[in-house]
C-alpha cells in the first residue's frame, strides 16, 4: 500500500493535465512519463520545522495521484536525493566524520548538481573509489560497499523502495574501469527510481523525519530554489528551474526541488507552497530524447497543477 491514499478527485485532475499534454506536445507518450502528485489539506504537517514526531508524522493521511509511480526510470541526478539522506544519516551516527571537504561536496552535489561533487560523496558513503580494474576476489568486496546505500533503504521497509537501485555514481562522459563493469555490459546495474519512491522520500524530508529534525532543515536549505525575479543561482542550463516545475510558478512561490536530466530523460521532484494554496508535492520524469530536450513539457504540467490547487482553498 502506497505512503499516500488515491484520491479519485486528484485522479481525474491530473488524469485531465496528462491528457492535455499529451496533446499539446505530440512527442509525449504516455509511456514515457511518470507523475506523482501529493496535496497536503490542512492541518498541514509538512515543513513545520520537525515540529512533529516521526510516529505521529505517519499517523496523518495525505492523499494524492500518480501515474506510472511505480515504473523504473533512469532517474539522472535525482539520485542525488537518496545519496543526501544517506550521508547525513551516516555524519548523525558517526560512521563517518564531517570535514570541509565533505560539507562542500554535500552541498554542490544538491545546489550545482555537480557529477564531481557526487563522486566524493558516494566514495566516503561506500569507502569505495573509482579506478582500472581490479581482481575478481577484491572486486567482490568492492561491489558489496557499493551496495551499501542500496541495504539501508532497503532496510526502511517501505514498499516503494522495493524496486529501486541508487548504488552509481553519476556521470558527464561515464564510466570507466571498475565503474563500467559495475554498470553491466547492458547497463543493466545502472540507478533506478520511481516517482513514488522519490515522493516518499521528499515527503520525510519536507516533514522533518529524515535522519532526525535538524538534519532534515539542512536538507531543506540545500534544496531551497530562488524564484524572485528569477535571480538564479547559477546560469544556463544549470539552475535547475529553467525547463523544470518551478519555471511556471510565481515568484512569491516556495520551492524546494532537485531536477535531473540527461540526453534521454528530464525529471524534477519538488515541495511547493504558493500563498494561498494548498502546499503539494509534486515529482514528473520524462523519457525519450525529444521530450528531454524539451523544455516546456514539465513547465507546462507544472503550471496547469499550480492553477487546480487554488480550486482547494
Amino acid at each position: 500500500m502506497a505512503f499516500f491514499r488515491e484520491d479519485e478527485q486528484l485522479r481525474q485532475i491530473g488524469s485531465g493535465i496528462l491528457s492535455a499534454a499529451r496533446e499539446k506536445f505530440t512527442t509525449l507518450s504516455g509511456q514515457q512519463i511518470a507523475l506523482t502528485w501529493i496535496l497536503y489539506d490542512r492541518p498541514v504537517i509538512v515543513n513545520t520545522g520537525g515540529a512533529i514526531s516521526a510516529e505521529e508524522f505517519w499517523r496523518y493521511p495525505v492523499r494524492g495521484f500518480h501515474h506510472r509511480g511505480d515504473e523504473r526510470i533512469y532517474p539522472a541526478s535525482i539520485v542525488k536525493l537518496f545519496y543526501l539522506v544517506a550521508v547525513l544519516e551516516w555524519l548523525e551516527s558517526n560512521m563517518i566524520q564531517e570535514s570541509p571537504e565533505l560539507n562542500r561536496a554535500i552541498r554542490d552535489m544538491l545546489v550545482d548538481s555537480s557529477n564531481d561533487a557526487t563522486s566524493l560523496v558516494v566514495d566516503v558513503l561506500t569507502g569505495t573509489t573509482s579506478g582500472p580494474e581490479i581482481p575478481p576476489g577484491p572486486f567482490e568486496t568492492w561491489k558489496h560497499q557499493r551496495n551499501i546505500v542500496n541495504r539501508y533503504f532497503k532496510a526502511l521497509g517501505w514498499e516503494e523502495l522495493n524496486s529501486i537501485n541508487v548504488n552509481q555514481k553519476t556521470w558527464g562522459d561515464g564510466p570507466y574501469g571498475r565503474e563500467r563493469i559495475f554498470l553491466g555490459e547492458s547497463m543493466e546495474n545502472r540507478n533506478m527510481l520511481t516517482t513514488n519512491a522519490v515522493a516518499r522520500l521528499l515527503h520525510t524530508i519536507v516533514g522533518g523525519i529524515a535522519v532526525s529534525s535538524p538534519r532534515s532543515q539542512e536538507m531543506m536549505a540545500l534544496l531551497r530554489r530562488n524564484l524572485q525575479g528569477r535571480d538564479l543561482s547559477t546560469t544556463g542550463d544549470e539552475n535547475q528551474i529553467t525547463g523544470f516545475i518551478g519555471a511556471a510558478l510565481p515568484e512569491n512561490a516556495g520551492v524546494w526541488s532537485k531536477a535531473g536530466w540527461t540526453s534521454r530523460v528530464r525529471h524534477d521532484a519538488a515541495y511547493i507552497e504558493i500563498p494561498d494554496s494548498s502546499p503539494y508535492l509534486l515529482v514528473i520524469f520524462t523519457e525519450g530524447k525529444d521530450n528531454s530536450q524539451n523544455r516546456q513539457i514539465i513547465p507546462y504540467i507544472s503550471g496547469l497543477i499550480a492553477e487546480s490547487v487554488k480550486a482547494f482553498d
